[in-house]
């Protein structure tokens, strides 16, 4: 099994891409880059320009907003999705609170992944309105 078979499979595994068909899941894997980081790895910065979408594919990350801890996630999760569909700055700074391997799209194939996969598309915006009024009502589960 190559790499892109295994990153096809741990993508299928991922909430937001379950029921993809493996045609899209092969699309995804070709257009990311695969990246370790060790802990303590700053993966986005609160304030700043968003150009990446990240997929945790194993290791946890942790989220900060306003400098406090708002959430811990792990493998299947994923971020900056509000600062590429919304323009807007990243929300929060994430941190790889364990070595992480992780998948980066970037805006560019992000923008293109979008235009050829609609039900992402429409996936993405619900959960970007979730965590956008989660942002808005202090609530824990914001993740850009």
């Amino acid at each position: 099994m190559d790499r892109h078979d295994r990153i096809e499979a741990q993508l299928a595994e991922v909430p937001l891409f379950q029921g993809l068909s493996k045609k899209e899941l092969k699309m995804i894997s070709q257009l990311a880059t695969y990246l370790e980081e060790p802990e303590g790895t700053v993966l986005t910065k609160e304030g700043a320009p968003g150009h990446e979408f990240i997929i945790v594919l194993d290791g946890e990350i942790e989220v900060n907003q306003g400098g406090r801890v708002v959430a811990t996630r792990g493998a299947g999760s994923y971020i900056g999705e509000i600062a590429l569909l919304d323009h807007r700055p990243r929300t929060a700074t994430v941190i790889a609170k364990t070595p992480v391997r992780i998948e980066v799209i970037g805006q560019r194939e992000f923008a293109g992944l979008l235009a050829e996969v609609p039900e992402l598309s429409q996936q993405l915006l619900g959960a970007m309105a979730r965590r956008l009024d989660d942002l808005e009502t202090g609530s824990t589960s914001s993740s850009d």
